[in-house]
Formats: structure tokens, sequence, C-alpha cells
């Protein structure tokens, strides 16, 4: 990513963040093939200057191992494409969230891997597993609430390890974003509900979701009421093309709202590895919910769950010198603590909202 300025052409500028869906094509069991079609659409993803990018759940391993799961051969394989991952970040100056099986304290868990700058900035784990219908996760894996550290070796880094992590990218003081996989947006109260009362604005998803009758619009209406109650983007990807060894279908959608409204949607079915792409509005978020006074009102109400996250925060480099640019991740602990830095407000006149990246905030975004 380029280095931004306080350029009134520059997206950055005016507190828009420029956000990516991947959704790769995956080879069930090779680790290596998943690992470099994930890098490839990293890359792209920079290239046109993301700040943040999601892929699929389970999207290293693929999501349909079954019993192979308890393979060491296999899960050894998965940690060296992760490290494959972190060693191409140091050039990347994009935050990356990779899906794969993480082993701790004897269990195996099913995680979300936020990777940026050479550094694995934490570890989420799953927090509903689904054991019904046509899904039995909990044979293999566990839940994350039966983790009893929140630390966590892996690729030789010592990393932040629970389902209660939150992260902030330094240079954007709006970015803040929380991980949940799949399952837990579907259960009556989602971890990210909880998440965007703590200051998150932005919502990340990583599903592997097989496709049946009538998935694709109640995809539609959870993702969209999620952002629209937390006032919050949110960004949804799942399994595509070759993830399945089962007589399971998977269809690769990908989307992306903001407060309710469609920004992207990827094409289903494609047969290759592909990104969609919006400019996400967060000081519109940041007004939205001062407008909105019971969001707040909310906040006090469930202040308890509030407390119990913890934020990382890292920088990309991405905006002003006006932040601090260490490069090391700082751990804050609790929540509680954190005094969270007032919303900047900005100047936008005349800067339309493009969505999912029409020729308004292409030409902003080219001309840094």
């Amino acid at each position: 990513m380029p280095n931004m300025s306080h350029d009134f052409f520059n997206l950055y500028s005016h507190d828009f963040a420029r956000v990516d869906v991947g959704v790769p094509l995956c080879k069930v069991a090779d680790p290596e093939f998943n690992a470099a079609e994930t890098l490839d659409l990293a890359k792209q993803a920079a290239a046109r200057g993301a700040v943040l990018v999601a892929f699929p759940e389970l999207g290293i391993s693929a999501y349909t191992w079954d019993d192979l799961f308890y393979q060491r051969a296999l899960l050894d394989a998965c940690e060296d494409a992760l490290l494959r991952i972190v060693e191409a970040s140091k050039t990347l100056k994009i935050a990356m969230i990779v899906g794969a099986p993480v082993r701790a304290e004897h269990k195996l868990f099913n995680c979300a891997s936020v990777i940026a700058d050479g550094a694995i900035r934490g570890v989420v784990p799953k927090s509903y597993l689904p054991n019904y219908g046509e899904f039995y996760e909990a044979r293999q894996f566990s839940p994350a609430d039966v983790a009893t550290t929140n630390t966590l070796t892996l690729c030789g880094q010592t990393v932040p390890f629970g389902a209660s992590l939150l992260f902030q990218i330094e240079d954007l003081p709006l970015f803040r974003f929380h991980v949940e996989i799949c399952e837990d947006m579907w259960v009556p109260i989602p971890p990210s509900s909880f998440a965007a009362l703590a200051g998150v604005t932005v919502l990340v998803n990583l599903s592997a979701s097989n496709i049946v009758v009538g998935k694709l619009v109640y995809r539609h209406q959870l993702v969209g009421q999620q952002s629209a109650r937390c006032i919050a983007a949110y960004l949804y990807t799942s399994a595509g093309d070759g993830k399945s060894s089962t007589d399971l279908a998977w269809d690769g959608q990908g989307l992306i709202y903001e407060n309710g409204e469609l920004l992207a949607e990827s094409e289903r079915f494609s047969g290759e590895s592909h990104l969609i792409f919006a400019d996400v509005d967060l000081e519109r978020l940041s007004r939205e919910r001062m407008r909105q006074t019971t969001f707040g009102r909310s906040t006090h109400r469930h202040v308890k769950e509030v407390e119990k996250f913890e934020v990382i925060e890292f920088s990309l480099l991405v905006s002003a010198p006006r932040q601090a640019r260490a490069r090391a991740a700082r751990r804050t602990l609790p929540l509680s603590a954190v005094r969270c830095r007032a919303p900047r407000r900005t100047l936008q006149r005349g800067l339309q909202h493009s969505g999912a990246g029409l020729a308004t905030t292409s030409a902003i975004v080219a001309h840094v």
C-alpha cells in the first residue's frame, strides 16, 4: 500500500477505508496450493490500496478434511503454509485474515489469524461450533470458551489468542475490527454485537458455508441486519470452488455491507479465485452512532461483556504522520482501560460514497 498523506484526493484523508473480501480456489489437504492462491489475491488487494482483506474459514486446509484434521502431517503443513503467508506479509502493507486449524493445549481450534507486516497479530478461535444437520464440527474442534490460555506459539511467534480480541490500525483511528467465524453470526446474539459496542466499526466473518436452497437470500438478511443493528461495516467471505470432498456444494459468496446497505457482492460459482472490494465510510458510521444515542446506552447496559475485550494495536503506515508509527503490536488489557480517540470530523462536501468502488473513489486511490 502506498504511504498515504493528507492529500484531498486520497480517500483515507476523508476517513474512508478500502476493504477487500477474497474467495480463492481451494484444494482439500493441499495447504501449499491454498496459501499460494491466498497470497495472490492478497497482493492484488494491496496493489489497489486496500487496508484489509479477509479469506474464508479454514481456507488453508479446506473445510472438509473430516477426521484428517487429526493428522499431524497435515496440521504441520498448514502451519508451514501460514508461515509462508506471514513471511510474504513483510512486503504487503495490508492486514490479512486467514482461516486455518490451530493446535493449543492438546486441543484443535477452528481459527482466524490476523497477519500484518511479518507478524501474526492475533488468533481468534470460533465460538459456536455447529453440530446439527450436515455439520459436525464438534467432532474435531473445541470451542473458544474451553481455552485456558490467552497466548499461544504459532509459526515461531508468541501471539494473543482468544475470541475477545479486537484489532486497531493505529494509522486509521476509526478503523477497529473484529473477527468471528461462520456460525458465530447465526446465533441469537453474535459476538460481533458486543464488539460493535466496544468501538469496532468493521466486522469480519470468515465462513465456509455450503449452499442450499434459500441460503443466498438468508445470508444477505443476516449480514445486512447485523451491519445495520451494529451501525458497522460487515465483511463476509465463504468457501468457493474446490472446497469439498463430500456431497456438499459451495458457491463462494462474498458480501460487503455498510450500515444495512449492500456495497459489493461477488459472483457465485465463478470457478476461479476472485476479489470484491468497497470503500467504507468510517466517519459516517461514527457519526451515526453519535446520533443514535441508544447505541451508547446499549454499551452501558452490556458493559460487563464489553470490558472482556482486549485491543491489539498495530501500524500499517497507511496514513498521515500524525499517528505514532510503532512497528510492534501493543496489547491493551482490559478494554475499559483504553482511552478511545475522539472521532475525527472531516469535511466531505462533494465526496460521494462510492459503494463497491465506483469511478469516484477509484480515481481517488489512483491519484496517490
